[in-house]
């Protein structure tokens, strides 16, 4: 069953692996090279995940032919999106929070590899209402 702790402590994990890529690799490349880089390290680490899974779409019982596809959906519960940009915008963050709720996954993660930092100032997580249902321990 998932918990919020071991949500938590999946998050501390894949932070863990991004702030691992970012020392190795460092920022400014393409947003594509991390991505390759993290599934590498995800795969190092014995964490499941799919890749570039196409999120569902239903409308009124109709399943939709939408291409939205998350970057990476670990563990069937966490929702990761990889940017490598100058300036976050809101639109990314409606992106992720859309793909959190479109796949009912109660947390989210935002990484920005074009940063100094990752811990500090690369990444931000995100819950919603799955996430405040789940219990605690």
């Amino acid at each position: 069953m998932i918990t919020q702790k071991y949500l938590d402590e999946l998050t501390y994990e894949v932070v863990g692996s991004a702030i691992e890529v970012h020392k190795f690799m460092g920022r400014g490349l393409l947003e594509s090279v991390y991505h390759q880089c993290l599934i590498e390290e995800l795969k190092h680490r014995k964490i499941n995940f799919l890749t570039e899974m196409k999120v569902p779409v239903v409308y009124k019982g109709k399943s939709l032919d939408i291409n939205f596809r998350c970057d990476l959906f670990i563990e069937n519960c966490l929702v990761v999106e990889i940017k490598s940009v100058i300036d976050m915008r809101k639109i990314t963050e409606a992106q992720l929070l859309n793909y959190m709720n479109l796949l009912k996954a109660p947390k989210g993660i935002l990484i920005n590899f074009n940063c100094k930092n990752i811990f500090n100032e690369g990444q931000k997580t995100y819950v919603n209402e799955y996430f405040k249902k789940l219990p605690k321990q």
